[in-house]
C-alpha cells in the first residue's frame, strides 16, 4: 500500500483532514497503527467505543423464551378448540332435545326429530334446502319445539324468514295485479274510441 492510500484511510478511519493524516504517517514512520494512537492521543481521533457481547439471554431485549411462545400458541389453539367444542355441544344438545314441525295455514302437517331433520340437511343439502326454501313460498311454516336453550332464537329465525317470504309473495303479487289493472284499463278504453267514431292514431 503506498504512501497516499495509507494517509487516505487514516484520514477516513480517524475523521481528520488529509493534511493532519499525512503528519501523523510522518511521525510515526509511515505506520498506520501508530498513527492512528497518535492522532488519538492528540485528541482529533475519537477512541473505539468499548463494546460488550453477552450470552446470557436476559440481557437480550428482542429474545422471546421458547417456551413463553409455545404456552401462548397451545392457549390460542385451546381456547380456538375450546369454542368449537362447546359450539357441537351446544347443537348436539338442541337437536337431541327437540323436533322439527312443518305446518301451513296454522295446521301440523309433519314433526319429526330435529336430529333426523338436521341428518337429511346435510346429507342431501342441495335438494332439501331449495325445498324448504320454496315450501315458505307456498304457506309452509317450520318451528322447533322442546326444551333447549336456543329454541327461541331459532324459532325467531324462522318466523322471520316466513315473514320475508310472505312480503315477496305479496309484492310479485302486487306487481300482477297492477299489471291487470293496466290492461283492463286498456282493454276499457279501446271500445269507447271506436264508439266515438274517431280511429287509433
Amino acid at each position: 500500500m503506498d504512501r497516499l492510500e495509507k494517509a487516505e484511510r487514516l484520514r477516513q478511519a480517524a475523521n481528520v483532514s488529509f493534511e493532519e493524516a499525512k503528519a501523523a504517517l510522518d511521525a510515526c514512520g509511515d505506520d498506520l497503527l501508530d498513527a492512528m494512537v497518535y492522532l488519538e492521543k492528540q485528541g482529533k481521533a475519537k477512541k473505539p467505543e468499548q463494546s460488550s457481547y453477552s450470552t446470557e439471554y436476559e440481557q437480550q431485549p428482542e429474545y422471546t423464551p421458547v417456551q413463553e411462545t409455545v404456552n401462548r400458541q397451545e392457549s390460542a389453539a385451546t381456547s380456538f378448540g375450546r369454542t368449537i367444542g362447546r359450539g357441537i355441544r351446544t347443537i348436539v344438545k338442541f337437536v337431541r332435545s327437540t323436533s322439527f314441525e312443518i305446518s301451513r295455514k296454522g295446521k301440523t302437517i309433519f314433526t319429526m326429530p330435529s336430529w333426523v331433520m338436521l341428518l337429511i340437511v346435510l346429507f342431501s343439502w342441495h335438494v332439501s334446502l331449495p325445498a324448504l326454501v320454496i315450501a315458505l313460498f307456498f304457506g309452509f311454516r317450520y318451528s322447533f319445539h322442546g326444551e333447549a336453550d336456543h329454541m327461541q332464537k331459532a324459532n325467531d329465525i324462522l318466523e322471520r324468514a316466513g315473514s320475508f317470504a310472505d312480503e315477496m309473495e305479496g309484492g310479485l303479487k302486487g306487481q300482477e295485479n297492477s299489471r291487470k289493472t293496466e290492461e283492463d284499463n286498456v282493454t276499457r278504453e279501446e271500445p269507447q274510441m271506436f264508439q266515438q267514431g274517431g280511429e287509433i292514431k
